[in-house]
């Protein structure tokens, strides 16, 4: 079995000629995460602590679409969430709609062993962060230069845009606003030397999004979920992996028809999300690890006891 680790940095129609200034901050980022829990699971944390460690981190790079780096909404302001789930207990906790809080991930996991509740959004979410007293700043501290930009470009061209979008000519503002057809989110998966499989996923959401919608990520069993056969997060369009529940179908598939996880997650990736929507990591309880999508590319990291490791965007790359 031995421990395994997946991690990623959103998937989408990633162009291969990605500028090298926007593609090596993240590889680089992937990279310093990637052993970041590697070292931890190799001091035997537990799961749910490798992926909150590795999430924060993720959420601190202003390079990836949650925490620092998260996109705007139409009014120029960020809604972030996020969610956690233990494996073994099926414990989950999700938090969405915070404008001030540095590491949503941590909110969610504060959710999940301090109250009664599975999730708490918008106000009461961030009057529990005060009462908690984790980290807030002001949440001009989430308005990045890029993410102004990402946003002045969805207003013009009258979209909602997902994140790694190019530039794009400006639509007539009569023409309906269709979904966006880039996609980014961050997520790790995790299992530990005692077998216990965890998941934790981190988003902004998308850019020029309405206030107040809120996607996959803090959804259990459609961006994020585990249980004791599986951990999964997913990335791509929230509206998509909500209506294709993701995360459960993945472990469903194990569990009621006996798939391999690289087969559930094919699977589930290939046949129940359309084409462009969606990208996972997952990890399984005998440590196999997959990371499948089906958009161009997705930022992407694994390493296993076993030895294997890759870091990647693209199919045709090679494993490191």
């Amino acid at each position: 079995m031995g421990w395994a680790i997946a991690l990623h940095g959103g998937a989408g129609d990633i162009p291969k000629d990605l500028p090298p200034e926007r593609r090596k901050p993240r590889e680089a980022t992937l990279r310093r995460c990637l052993e970041i829990g590697v070292a931890a699971l190799k001091a035997h944390k537990s799961a749910l602590d490798v992926v909150e460690l590795v999430v924060r981190e993720l959420e601190n790079c202003p390079h990836f679409n949650a925490g620092r780096g998260s996109v705007l909404t139409t009014d120029g302001t960020v809604e972030m969430e996020a969610s956690v789930m233990d494996g073994k207990t099926k414990n989950c906790g999700a938090v969405s709609g915070l404008t001030t809080v540095v590491n949503p991930i941590s909110l969610a996991r504060l959710v999940m062993e301090k109250t009664p509740h599975i999730y708490l959004a918008f106000d009461g979410a961030e009057a529990f962060a005060r009462e908690q007293g984790v980290e807030t700043v002001d949440s001009s501290h989430f308005i990045t230069p890029e993410n102004i930009e990402r946003l002045k470009q969805a207003r013009e061209a009258n979209r909602v845009q997902i994140d790694y979008t190019q530039p794009i000519k400006k639509a007539p503002k009569i023409a309906p606003v269709p979904e966006g057809d880039q996609i980014g989110t961050v997520g790790c998966v995790a299992i530990d030397t005692q077998g216990n499989l965890a998941t934790a996923t981190s988003t902004g959401g998308l850019v020029n999004k309405m206030v107040g919608r809120i996607g996959d990520t803090p959804i259990i069993g459609t961006g994020t979920y585990a249980n004791n056969l599986c951990a999964v997060s997913a990335t791509g369009k929230g509206e998509s992996i909500i209506r294709a529940t993701v995360g459960r179908d993945v472990a469903a598939l194990m569990e009621y028809k006996g798939l391999s996880l690289e087969d559930a997650a094919a699977y589930v990736v290939e046949e129940c999300a359309p084409k462009g929507t969606v990208g996972l990591v997952a990890v399984s309880a005998t440590g196999e690890v997959t990371m499948a999508y089906n958009t161009t590319g997705m930022f992407r990291a694994c390493a296993t006891e076993a030895g294997h490791a890759e870091l990647g965007i693209w199919s045709s790359e090679s494993n490191e």
